[in-house]
């Protein structure tokens, strides 16, 4: 019989790890947001800004890897103490509701499916890079063949086995890159420390405040991946192994413990895809900004390419298109195997299965599975252009960031237990976080109306 991860069972009930060592082996929810991250917003559109506007936007980019994560960190936090999904803690929010959820699940709902061209642009990224080692099958044909890869990975893969797969294809290409960045310090032609330090101070190019706003949708965790992580908590098992809600010494023990252990999985994570980030930005800047090379259309693999046959020779160019694969792969893998679980477990809130129908769950996750792996397919052969596929679905994905970010506040006051509830600065954080969400998406529509100008 099949565990259900997202059932308690005493028996499922575990001390957390008191040591390094012993936290370092329970991490691996961030690990497949890193996997997501790092293809949707970095190898495309970190090193597509990079390569418009040099290094005056780095600020940005520590900024957005950085201030989102205090969501992040609540939101887990709720999960881990109360055992609820991502989307039966949305649903919680006041106002309109239809079909058993509220307005927070239905506009999560339309936006992640708007999104779906930022899954579209890794395909068309990958078959780029298969047409350079077999250029008898037309990119096309190549992005037909991924999906139906996806399909036969996804639809047998248990967390284990999404976490795993993930975390090592995102490995080896975000080592890569950090050493072709290394590499890119030694050549002036390309990379200045005075550079770098002009990036840091506040400063926006001549496109301003669109550029600004694109750079926050874009990069660190979008309001997909935020969306997901409460559901890789929950299948890893942080809040099976704190059991229940009880009034006992006990069970704030083990909640603090393992909400000690996800934030340290935050951290951790964290660390890599700002790395990640800024070495792609680096690359973009320094490289293609230098050469006047913008990715873009059919040849944006090509012009990417580039980043790395400059600074590695012709071994580097090589190294680039395997490393593509993994990284590009691994965001399809993420997100399809995480969006197909919310959307299960939409269909529970609206009534469609009990929550402890197991198997009913399963049966709607690889029903969306193939919805989630065919529609970004279909999506790639009606546009075809990987840069304005990702522009488009970050910036959807930006619209939804605020209200996740107010949602996630309402949480925290209203429903979060008190004894395990965040501290002041933390709360203080994530107000500031949400404002600036709030203000940032605001600037965005006005802009877009005309409202105000650049």
């Amino acid at each position: 019989m099949r565990k259900d991860p997202y059932s308690f069972d005493p028996a499922a009930i575990e001390e957390p790890p008191s040591t390094l060592g012993g936290t370092l082996s329970r991490i691996g929810p961030g690990m497949l947001l890193t996997a997501a991250i790092v293809g949707t917003g970095e190898l495309i559109a970190t090193t597509r800004l990079g390569a418009d506007v040099g290094y005056v936007m780095l600020w940005m980019i520590l900024f957005s890897c950085l201030i989102k994560t205090v969501v992040q960190c609540v939101w887990g936090r709720y999960t881990v103490a109360t055992g609820e999904t991502g989307l039966a803690a949305l649903n919680h929010f006041p106002g309109p509701r239809a079909r058993g959820v509220n307005w927070v699940v239905w506009t999560w709902g339309i936006i992640i499916l708007l999104s779906l061209p930022l899954i579209g642009a890794m395909y068309a990224g990958i078959a780029q890079v298969m047409v350079q080692f077999i250029p008898a099958l037309p990119e096309g044909v190549w992005v037909v063949i991924l999906t139906f890869v996806t399909l036969a990975v996804l639809l047998r893969g248990a967390y284990r086995h999404v976490e795993f797969l993930a975390v090592w294809m995102v490995a080896v290409f975000t080592l890569m890159t950090l050493c072709a960045a290394a590499i890119l310090t030694s050549q002036p032609e390309y990379f200045t420390w005075g550079q770098m330090a002009g990036g840091l101070k506040f400063d926006l190019p001549e496109e301003g405040i669109v550029v600004a706003i694109a750079v926050f949708g874009i990069t660190g965790v979008n309001a997909g991946e935020l969306s997901a992580y409460p559901y890789w908590c929950v299948e890893k098992g942080y809040a099976r192994f704190v059991g229940p809600r009880e009034e006992s010494e006990a069970w704030r023990r083990r909640a603090k413990g393992w909400i000690r252990v996800m934030h340290f999985d935050i951290f951790v994570s964290m660390c890599v895809y700002t790395l990640a980030t800024v070495a792609f930005y680096m690359l973009g800047a320094g490289v293609l900004h230098t050469l006047g090379q913008i990715p873009k259309g059919n040849e944006t693999i090509a012009v990417l390419s580039k980043m790395y046959s400059e600074t590695m020779g012709s071994f580097g160019l090589y190294l680039f298109y395997v490393g593509a694969i993994f990284v590009l792969y691994s965001t399809v893998f993420a997100a399809t195997a995480a969006n197909s679980r919310i959307f299960a477990d939409m269909m529970r809130l609206m009534g469609r299965f009990m929550a402890n129908d197991y198997d009913a769950r399963l049966r709607y996750q690889r029903l969306f599975t193939i919805a989630l792996s065919v529609i970004p397919c279909i999506i790639y052969f009606a546009t075809g252009e990987p840069v304005q596929m990702i522009k488009a679905g970050g910036v959807v994905l930006g619209l939804m960031l605020p209200v996740l970010a107010f949602a996630v506040l309402y949480l925290r006051y209203k429903k979060l237990p008190p004894d395990v509830a965040p501290s002041q600065v933390t709360t203080y954080i994530l107000w500031f976080a949400a404002s600036v969400m709030l203000v940032t998406m605001v600037a965005f529509v006005l802009l877009q109306v005309g409202v105000i100008k650049n």
